[in-house]
């Protein structure tokens, strides 16, 4: 649990300077030794705060671990929904997958991804939480977005969770775990032509009552 101070007091610029240290020195510590490697001592000292200091702002290293994600996913001050939720279905969809894809083919997501892949089987929750911070969230707005689907349509979509999924599959394909591998990530255009083509095909299946 991240925890916070109340804008009137006068220390909140100062521990909000020290927790975006703190967040940045985990980030590079993490990318670079991955989590089971990383020290909270050697994090704290790279942020020149002291232990104590850390463990005011997170109570433990998977609570540090989440902050570092939802910096790199700029998910921590998200308040409004995308304009995507509200468009009509091919063109909604279209553009969720298209800032899908450009987010997950970032080469920082890349390189975060790769710190889960290597650590998850030793740490667990290490990998739940991932999974919570970087796909929890897009899977309600993607329903948010079903839910604003024309009525025979929707009527359709027996699990908006599974069609999430299957619309994520169906983006990513083979082009992620290329990147991941150290292949070619695609420009925009590619990533714009592959969310067209992912959109079509989930609404397809959708009018065949497959989803």
């Amino acid at each position: 649990m991240v925890r916070t101070w109340s804008e009137s007091d006068p220390k909140a610029r100062l521990m909000a300077r020290k927790r975006e240290a703190i967040v940045n020195a985990a980030l590079a510590a993490f990318l670079e030794e991955g989590y089971g490697s990383s020290s909270v001592n050697r994090i704290a000292a790279s942020a020149g705060v002291s232990i104590t200091t850390l463990y005011r702002h997170f109570d433990s290293k998977d609570d540090l671990f989440v902050a570092v994600i939802q910096k790199a996913c700029d998910t921590s001050a998200q308040t409004a929904d995308p304009q995507w939720v509200n468009l009509p279905p091919l063109e909604g969809l279209t553009e969720a997958g298209r800032e899908l894809l450009q987010h997950v083919l970032s080469a920082q997501q890349l390189a975060l991804f790769r710190v889960v892949a290597r650590d998850a089987q030793r740490f667990p929750e290490l990998g739940r939480r991932y999974r919570q911070e970087i796909i929890g969230d897009r899977i309600t707005l993607f329903t948010r977005h079903v839910s604003h689907w024309p009525p025979e349509l929707r009527s359709k979509v027996g699990d908006p969770t599974r069609a999430a999924h299957v619309f994520s599959a169906l983006l990513q394909a083979e082009i992620v775990d290329s990147a991941l591998l150290g292949g070619p990530v695609p420009d925009r255009a590619a990533i714009r032509i592959r969310s067209q083509e992912a959109a079509n095909d989930l609404l397809a299946l959708a009018e065949a009552g497959r989803l």
